[in-house]
Formats: structure tokens, C-alpha cells, sequence
């Protein structure tokens, strides 16, 4: 235990520990600042010598930099001198050559000043001789003015006639005099621009048909599927007819099985179906499972088959007939169906195709838009790939399906739609279409008919001329592309002829159908015989 007197020592200790480490501390300090500003004063006269120094060096820098920079002062300004004398030297010679110049002008001025002057004097004596004429002119058209109406009503008084009635007389003879000879420069007119105008298209059409000679496209539209043997025609029956009945309704067509050795009918109006039906019968043949399931799995694929390769053949189409811009997809589609449609046994895509390559060639030689005319062609038959699903004729249907899917040059829309002169053709292409479209149908061989139905349509138009009076006789010559028709000369005039021959024309056009152009020639003659005994 620590005691009063021991804890009292304590402190009394520590606290003259304190007192005398703070006495030691104390002179240590007082002995290191001496220490230190000696150190301080030493440094300080260094560099006051130091400073002394610089400023000396500086002093002498800063003259020797005044020195240089007064003698690049005047150099400059010497230089700047010359450079201002010559400019000013310069500018005195331009003004000089300004002044001459100038000179020149005021003297030509003057020269001018006085051609004027003496010019306005010689107008001003014209004027005067003008002015003198005038009234010379004045007075001496008064003066037959008068002698005139004097002359007038002694006229009116010898004729017994007034003004008006005079003229209406003199221009009454004068028309009556002048219609024969006008006629006659019109007509003459007339015919030489007909005969220039036809023997132009003759060059236009003869030079589009030798540049592009299409092959024979008449097609077959009877589709028959080959058979191995007679047992095969069982086993496409199947049991109480269920294969042929679940093939006929899942493609839409007609099977017929009769006893012709060797060939399966396939019938149908539409020809992509028909052909659908074909080709999946001819792979249910090869294939030899002949079954219900089968026969729906075969024409699905066969459909999707089909699907693809109408795309690829409307592509290609519009690829050979390079039609510019690009056609929709739906077009394209009903391009590669018409491959499959027939028109008097010609096939229509390759109708098509040629009346476009023909149109095209034509409207190049008329230096018209040749890709435009090709895009009219192509798709001027594009509504028979749907005539049987829409109502009215084929011109009408495509017009509505090209609008619909994007076609919307008027040109386009008015070529398909007036292509058979079902409406009033007032564009160019249309024109061009409609004698492409004749070309290609009246091509030797591009179209057949049966014999019934050829000399049908021969008797038809026979029939069709004989029906007006005054015509004796009919002969359709050409295969139909001709028709002669023998007038009666006592029953009938040339005017009648020529009426005739139009009544004719107009009548075939309503009443026929029949491909091309048919040519109408009405024959009226007289003769006159003796006998000389």
C-alpha cells in the first residue's frame, strides 16, 4: 500500500524531473537556433550575390534583346518602305492607264453623241416625208372609198340586188365551183397518207414477225395416264370404288376408267387440276400402294409440287419477257397457270410471251417504251388463269387483278382490258397489244379447230354476208381470214358497196367468235356483153 508520504515524494520527483528536462530542452533550443541563423545568414548573403548576379546577366540580356529587336524594327521598316513605294508606283500606272482608258471612252462617246444626233435628224425628216405620206395615202384612200361606193350603187342599181344578197350569191358560186376541187385534194390527201400510214405498219408488223420466230404452240388438252396392266385399273378403283372416289375429292377432276386397254381418263375444267390429278395418279402407280391415306398424302404433296412449279414458271416468264419493274407475286402465280391453260389449242403463256416479244420489237421501231409494251403484252391474257372462278370476260377479269395487285399504270390496265375492242381504244399500247395478239393467233399452226367446227364457223360467216339484200353470193376463202361477197350490180350502187362492206364487218364482230382478223371484200361489177355476127 503506498502511503501519504510516499505518494508525496512521488510527485515531488516527477515534478523536478519535469523542471529540469524542461531547463535541459530549453538550452538545447537556444543553442540550435543560434546555430541556425548563422546557417540563415550565411544562406542569405549567398544569395543576394546570387540575385546580384542574375540581375547583371539579365540587365545585359535585356540590352542585347533591345539592340536586336531595334535593328529588326528598322529592317522591317525598311523593307515595308520599298514594298509601299512599289505599290504606290504600281497604283499611279494603273491610274495612268485608267485616265487613258477613260480618254479613249469620252472620245468615243462624243463620236457616238454625234452619229446619234445626226441619226435623229435623218429620223425627223423621215418622219416628216412619213407624216406628208400619210396624208397623201389618207386622202387618196378617201378618195376611192368614195369612188368605190359610188361604183357599189351603181352595181346595187344594174342588179337590182342589195349587199347581202350579192355576197351570199358570189360565195354560193364560188362554193359551188370550189367542192369539186377540194374534194378531190382531200381524197387525193386522203390517200396518200392511208397508202403511207399502211405501208408503214406493213414495215412495222414485217419486221416484228422475221425478228422473232416462235415455234408451233399448239398444245394437247386431253390428259391420260399410262397403266401397266388392266389389274392396275382394279386397284385405282379399289374396293366398292372408295380409292377412286377419295381421289376424285381430293383433286377436283373426273376419273374415268372404261375399257380402253392400257389408259386412265383424267378429266377436268380446270387444267392445273387436271394436271395435279395426273402427275399423283402416276406417282400412285409407281409407287403401287394404292389406299385412302395414300392417295390424300400423294396429292397434297403433288398440289404443293405443283404450287412451286407455277411460281417458277411465271418467274421465268417475266424474266425472258424483261418487263422493268417487278411483278407481284399473285401475277407471277397466275402467269405460270396460264402454262396450262389452252386457247384454240394454243397455249396461252407461250401466247403470251410471244405477243410480248412482238409488241415489244413494234413499239421499239415507233420509238416507244419497249418494256412497257412487253409488261402490256404479258399480262393482256392474265384473266384466263381465273376466268372460270369470276364472272365476265377474260379482258374484264384480268384488268380487275392486275389493279388489285399493284398494276397501276393505265396503260397496262387499258391494254388487257381493251385488247378485243371491248371498250374504246384511246392508248397506243393497247393497239400495239391487239395487232400482236392477231399475229400470234394467225401464225400457220399456231391454232387448230376440228373440221366440224371449222366448216361450222365458214357456213356461220357465209351466212352472215347473205343475210343483206342485194348480195348474191358469199365465199369465205383463207380459212376463214377472207370473206368475198359478190353485190348485185342492179340492186346495189358503189355507195351501197361500201356501206355494205361495213354493215358486213360490224356484223361479224357482234355476232362470231372467231381468232385474228377476218378481211371483208365486197365485189360489184357490170358487164356488158354482145355478140358480133
Amino acid at each position: 500500500m503506498w502511503t501519504p508520504e510516499g505518494v508525496a515524494f512521488l510527485l515531488l520527483a516527477l515534478v523536478l524531473g519535469l523542471a529540469i528536462g524542461f531547463m535541459i530542452a530549453r538550452k538545447v533550443l537556444t543553442n540550435k537556433t543560434l546555430v541556425d541563423q548563422e546557417r540563415i545568414q550565411l544562406l542569405e548573403s549567398h544569395a543576394q550575390t546570387r540575385a546580384t548576379e542574375l540581375v547583371d546577366g539579365a540587365r545585359k540580356d535585356a540590352e542585347r534583346v533591345l539592340k536586336d529587336a531595334e535593328l529588326r524594327v528598322k529592317d522591317d521598316l525598311f523593307t515595308r518602305r520599298e514594298q509601299f513605294n512599289r505599290e504606290i508606283e504600281s497604283t499611279r500606272s494603273e491610274l495612268r492607264e485608267q485616265e487613258r482608258r477613260l480618254e479613249k471612252r469620252e472620245d468615243s462617246i462624243e463620236q457616238k453623241q454625234q452619229t446619234l444626233t445626226r441619226k435623229e435628224r435623218n429620223v425627223e425628216q423621215s418622219q416628216r416625208k412619213l407624216t406628208e405620206r400619210n396624208e397623201q395615202v389618207d386622202k387618196r384612200s378617201q378618195e376611192l372609198e368614195d369612188l368605190v361606193r359610188e361604183q357599189m350603187s351603181r352595181l346595187h342599181d344594174l342588179s337590182g340586188m342589195s349587199r347581202e344578197q350579192a355576197e351570199k350569191t358570189l360565195l354560193e358560186n364560188l362554193e359551188h365551183e370550189m367542192t369539186g376541187e377540194i374534194a378531190s385534194r382531200l381524197q387525193k390527201h386522203e390517200d396518200r397518207y392511208k397508202a403511207e400510214s399502211e405501208q408503214k405498219a406493213r414495215e412495222i408488223l414485217a419486221t416484228a414477225i422475221q425478228r422473232y420466230a416462235s415455234p408451233h404452240t399448239a398444245d394437247s388438252t386431253v390428259s391420260t395416264v399410262d397403266i401397266p396392266s388392266d389389274d392396275m385399273k382394279g386397284r385405282i378403283i379399289g374396293r366398292e370404288g372408295r380409292n377412286i372416289r377419295t381421289f376424285e375429292k381430293a383433286t377436283g377432276v373426273d376419273v374415268i376408267v372404261d375399257d380402253t386397254p392400257g389408259v386412265v381418263i383424267v378429266s377436268a375444267f380446270d387444267n392445273v387440276r387436271r394436271e395435279t390429278a395426273r402427275l399423283a395418279l402416276t406417282k400412285l402407280i409407281q409407287d403401287g400402294r394404292i389406299h385412302p391415306t395414300r392417295i390424300e398424302e400423294v396429292v397434297a404433296e403433288t398440289q404443293k409440287e405443283i404450287e412451286k412449279h407455277l411460281m417458277e414458271l411465271g418467274k421465268a416468264a417475266v424474266d425472258e419477257a424483261d418487263v422493268g419493274a417487278p411483278v407481284h407475286e399473285k401475277l407471277v402465280h397466275l402467269l405460270g397457270r396460264l402454262r396450262f391453260r389452252t386457247s384454240y389449242s394454243q397455249n396461252v403463256l407461250r401466247h403470251s410471251l410471244e405477243v410480248a416479244h412482238l409488241c415489244g420489237m413494234m413499239a421499239a421501231e415507233l420509238g416507244l417504251n419497249a418494256q412497257l409494251a412487253r409488261r402490256c403484252a404479258l399480262l393482256h391474257d392474265i384473266g384466263k388463269a381465273a376466268d372460270h372462278e369470276m364472272e365476265g370476260g377474260h379482258p374484264k377479269i384480268g384488268a380487275e387483278l392486275a389493279k388489285r395487285y399493284g398494276e397501276n399504270d393505265r396503260n397496262v390496265l387499258h391494254a388487257i382490258a381493251g385488247h378485243h375492242d371491248d371498250i374504246t381504244v384511246d392508248h397506243i399500247y393497247t393497239v400495239l397489244v391487239a395487232a400482236a395478239d392477231a399475229i400470234s393467233a394467225s401464225r400457220p399452226g399456231a391454232r387448230r379447230e376440228t373440221l366440224e367446227k371449222y366448216v361450222k364457223r365458214m357456213e356461220e360467216l357465209e351466212a352472215v354476208a347473205c343475210g343483206f339484200p342485194g348480195i348474191e353470193q358469199a365465199f369465205a376463202i383463207q380459212a376463214g381470214r377472207e370473206l368475198r361477197v359478190i353485190a348485185n350490180s342492179h340492186k346495189t350502187t358503189d355507195d351501197d358497196a361500201i356501206k355494205i362492206c361495213r354493215d358486213i364487218a360490224r356484223a361479224i364482230e357482234q355476232q362470231l367468235d372467231y381468232p385474228g382478223e377476218i378481211k371483208v371484200t365486197v365485189v360489184r361489177e357490170t358487164r356488158s356483153v354482145e355478140i358480133a355476127k
